[in-house]
């Protein structure tokens, strides 16, 4: 595996050559911190931990600070396993790392929609909507009276939505912009604004 972390920026759409408009969502990227190591022996995998948005040391607390050593503390943290990188810790990696991709994998979390009903979260078809139905979006029967005489784990009812880590797989490559550090991706990826995204080779288009 072989990524980084970015930032969403936004969507915004391009025109090719023939006028066609194409979707499009911004991802900005600033220099990736190698961290630390895990190794077979000690951790029982293989894989680096990236950190991406410095802080200052007096924001953070002493533990967390402890695990970048002489490094400077980084608000977020990634760990990618079988890295197909050779890099040393204190190490920065640019955009560089990506360029020569043409589809990535964009892993994010998705926006937070609260407490949903069946509908909204599972697409539900709901009751008639006439007067006096008394079924119009509940969620129905939920577990059989005798047997199994309980609702059964994982069914599907009201609760909270979004908010979890979601994977968009072979989102092609746009554009690339080395000295901003920037690439376009057709589509859309998950999160807010702003929010932090782990990119990385596409495992299946490469």
């Amino acid at each position: 595996m072989l990524g980084l972390i970015g930032k969403k920026v936004g969507m915004t759409q391009v025109f090719d050559e023939k006028g066609r408009v194409t979707p499009v969502t911004v991802i900005k990227f600033a220099p990736n911190l190698v961290v630390s190591h895990r190794t077979e022996e000690k951790d029982g995998y293989s894989a680096i931990v990236l950190g991406t948005d410095e802080i200052k040391p007096s924001r953070s607390t002493k533990p967390y600070i402890g695990q970048f050593g002489d490094l400077a503390p980084q608000r977020r943290l990634f760990e990618m396993r079988d890295f197909e990188k050779d890099c040393n810790v204190g190490d920065k990696l640019t955009l560089e790392v990506l360029s020569d991709a043409l589809f990535l994998d964009v892993i994010g979390t998705s926006k937070g929609k609260g407490t949903q009903g069946v509908m909204k979260r599972y697409g539900f078809g709901g009751g008639r909507a006439t007067h006096g139905s008394k079924f119009h979006r509940e969620n129905g029967s939920t577990g059989c009276s005798t047997t199994p005489h309980r609702t059964v784990k994982g069914r599907k009812m009201a609760g909270r939505m979004g908010r979890e880590r979601v994977t968009v797989q072979n989102l092609k490559i746009v554009s690339i912009d080395a000295e901003k550090q920037v690439i376009l991706v057709k589509g859309a990826v998950p999160g807010t604004k702003d929010g932090f995204l782990l990119v990385a080779r596409s495992k299946k288009k490469g």
